[in-house]
């Protein structure tokens, strides 16, 4: 990080905004405008105020002009500055919310309404398991790469996710990993590992069923490509599957029975529960 002579920050430490984000790029825009209204209600000039709360007068108007979602400590040094008396650093948990991408955004809202989740993953594991040093480890491989920015922004994501395990009650869980997903050892062998033990210590909760897919499998009903069904206490559900339905998002009860018949078929094709976590054990022995 550069310090210019005063001490002032001048690394842009903002977040983008998700272009495709609509309700975030409104929601940041009316933070900028009551910042800003904040800031020359005080009487202090942006390049100034930058000075003060430690940042550079560029990400100042950014973040006053929509373009750039400031992080926690601005928005705590700017209630400081400013005197606000907790209003400004009141609106983190709005920026908490906009700093992530809206279709990860969304699928995590859909994953804390739900109410039993059923999911056959061929490469990696699913995101609700995973240890935040294999989530970055995929992320950071992306191609084309992430900025260390982005990379982070999409792992904090992925880990609030988990929180799932903490909801009261609990929604039933159902994971079949494709046993290649659980032999790559993504992010080298002692992230392997911890990913590994995370997956024997959720394996026994009592609301999570994960299986094992064998390769030694001839055929299985999901060679197509990937299962998610996500059922909600209304009664409705969504799903969505690589090798059905153009591998969109469906509703159509139609679609989700034919989604529902191929899952199940998955998890009468898979080791139990209780032979995958034999397996998942055996791995870790290996090593």
């Amino acid at each position: 990080m550069s310090v210019d002579s005063d001490g002032t920050k001048t690394e842009d430490t903002g977040w983008e905004i998700d272009p495709e984000d609509e309700q975030g790029a409104a929601v940041l825009s009316a933070l900028g405008r009551q910042l800003r209204a904040w800031r020359e209600e005080a009487g202090k000039r942006a390049a100034d105020f930058g000075v003060e709360v430690g940042y550079g007068e560029a990400l100042v108007r950014k973040i006053e002009g929509g373009k750039r979602i400031p992080r926690p400590e601005y928005l705590d040094r700017a209630d400081e500055v400013l005197r606000a008396n907790g209003k400004i650093a009141a609106m983190k948990a709005d920026m908490e919310r906009v700093r992530y991408p809206k279709k990860v955004r969304d699928l995590a809202d859909m994953e804390a309404r739900a109410v039993e989740i059923g999911a056959y993953r061929i490469h990696g594991i699913h995101g609700v398991l995973q240890t935040e040093d294999y989530a970055r480890a995929l992320f950071e491989m992306r191609q084309p790469a992430y900025s260390q920015d982005e990379v982070e922004r999409y792992v904090s994501a992925r880990m609030t996710r988990r929180s799932l395990f903490d909801r009261t009650p609990s929604p039933s869980l159902s994971i079949v990993q494709e046993e290649a997903s659980l032999r790559r050892r993504i992010g080298g062998t002692m992230v392997w590992r911890g990913q590994l033990e995370r997956l024997l210590e959720v394996s026994r909760l009592r609301h999570l069923a994960l299986q094992v897919m064998p390769t030694d499998r001839e055929v299985h009903a999901g060679m197509d490509g990937g299962i998610e069904v996500l059922k909600f206490g209304d009664g409705s559900a969504v799903g969505r599957s690589e090798g059905a339905f153009g591998g969109r998002p469906v509703t159509d009860p139609k679609h989700l029975r034919i989604l529902e018949l191929r899952y199940g078929m998955i998890r009468a094709q898979a080791l139990t529960p209780m032979e995958s976590r034999g397996f998942i054990e055996n791995l870790l022995g290996e090593t």
